[in-house]
């Protein structure tokens, strides 16, 4: 059975009725020929786009001359409110000297170093989870962001501020409008921009709460007594450069995209990841077996960090779901300078697209690559399609930092489940993939958990 799809609209439609789709979903607002189109292209009164749907132009604009197609100021336009001046968001200088000094917390040694944190979340999501139909892009959620908190503060998700902070921002996210009037129509940065009440409030609390979780850790730093974990790591690293470090209120910038970053995208491609598996259940069975390596381990302390080379067809199986459903479909450069792509001309300004998504599925690139064939991950063709077509966590000097920490903790929690539960899909309730900030099911992903007898 084919993975779900959006609801594509037809190739030609008005204006209008693209902007009212787009505003809706931006997946449902894509034509299907875009899996085969080389290059598309809108332009409107005041804005000229183009998606690049073939490698050379999505590796000349993420790798070969990132520096000429920077992060787009009209995305950031509707960002800004919570994410400030997060290396998300930033260009130049700016980008260059947040990345030196957030790089180093990430690199292999610290990720051994956070590993008992993510197992101790990996058992707590476990302890949570009980037999019958269960929503789970909602569990993963949880799960994730308490990953995040226990890994940068040392905190459980429990924690009363963690607990604030993953509650604001799911009413951030569902007030927040997926198309701010910013991005369509050039504005004044003295002009100010239109955001809904409730998202203003929401913004607002998380960054109070997230200023005082910081303050506190700067202040824990000073008295010497601050735990060794990544916010700890983050906050003391300085500019090579400079000798500087964060102050508290770029730190506050930093930890709201770590926190957006690490559990939103990781919730999304979990939850996907969830109900593929559920849906091939000979596959399932191989990945059941697979996960038994866990056992000796339930309710005990953590294993070492090298127990993940022990499921290699779950990370393949995630690296699929990843390719299918990339939490992140679309991500939004602009022209530093004019340009022209394959006989287009773009003036300088003009909003050039990379597709995670098109690209995953890029007809041109993969074979069948609409269906969920985890075990192409271990042909070698593969390595050449993912080197023209896989960008889940971007590519170039921009590429997620977080990358090897994402895939860390996502085949531990996928292992963790699969070891104690057998996944059935739930009748009636396939889901339809959506995009807002991330690729979403529109009622949810509901997957019924079966208890599998522990020999």
């Amino acid at each position: 059975m084919r993975p779900p799809m959006p609801e594509h609209r037809a190739d030609r439609v008005p204006l209008w009725r693209h902007l009212a789709l787009f505003r809706r979903d931006i997946l449902s607002a894509q034509p299907v020929r875009l899996y085969r189109a080389k290059m598309a292209e809108v332009k409107l009164p005041f804005l000229h786009s183009v998606m690049v749907n073939t490698p050379d132009l999505v590796r000349l604009v993420l790798s070969g001359r990132p520096e000429d197609f920077p992060k787009s100021e009209r995305v950031r336009e509707g960002l800004q409110l919570l994410l400030g001046e997060s290396v998300f968001v930033t260009n130049g200088a700016t980008w260059a000297r947040q990345r030196r000094m957030i790089d180093p917390a990430f690199e292999g040694g610290r990720l051994r170093e956070t590993f008992p944190a993510m197992w101790a979340a990996a058992e707590s999501m476990a302890a949570r989870l009980v037999p019958g139909e269960a929503e789970v892009e909602e569990a993963m959620s949880h799960a994730a962001a308490d990953v995040i908190f226990r890994t940068l503060f040392s905190i459980p998700i429990e924690d009363d501020t963690a607990a604030a902070v993953y509650r604001s921002f799911r009413a951030h996210q569902r007030s927040a409008p997926i198309l701010n009037p910013a991005a369509l129509i050039p504005m004044p940065r003295w002009m100010p921009r239109y955001f809904p009440r409730q998202t203003r409030k929401t913004a607002r609390h998380i960054r109070a709460l997230i200023t005082d979780m910081t303050a506190a850790r700067m202040a824990a730093i000073e008295a010497g007594n601050a735990p060794d974990d990544l916010a700890t790591k983050i906050m003391t690293t300085r500019d090579p450069e400079t000798g500087e470090t964060f102050s508290t209120e770029e730190m506050v910038d930093q930890v709201a995209i770590f926190f957006l970053a690490g559990h939103e995208t990781s919730a999304s491609a979990l939850a996907w990841t969830l109900y593929l598996i559920a849906t091939h259940p000979e596959w399932q069975t191989q990945l059941h077996v697979e996960a038994q390596a866990l056992r000796p381990y339930l309710n005990g302390p953590a294993p070492g960090f090298g127990i993940l080379r022990q499921f290699p067809l779950i990370r393949d199986t995630f690296r699929e779901a990843l390719r299918l459903y990339p939490p992140v479909p679309m991500m939004v450069r602009e022209a530093a300078r004019a340009e022209a792509f394959r006989g287009r001309r773009l003036g300088a300004g003009a909003q050039v697209i990379v597709s995670p998504w098109h690209m995953g599925r890029n007809e041109r690139i993969w074979e069948d690559p609409h269906d969920f064939r985890p075990e192409r991950w271990q042909q070698d063709d593969t390595k050449r399609c993912a080197r023209d077509g896989y960008l889940p966590f971007s590519a170039g000097p921009r590429v997620c930092t977080g990358a090897g920490f994402a895939m860390a903790e996502a085949v531990l929690i996928l292992a963790r489940i699969l070891c104690d539960w057998n996944l059935r899909p739930v009748e009636g309730r396939r889901p339809v993939p959506i995009a807002h900030m991330t690729v979403r099911a529109k009622q949810g992903i509901w997957i019924e958990f079966q208890p599998r007898a522990r020999g």
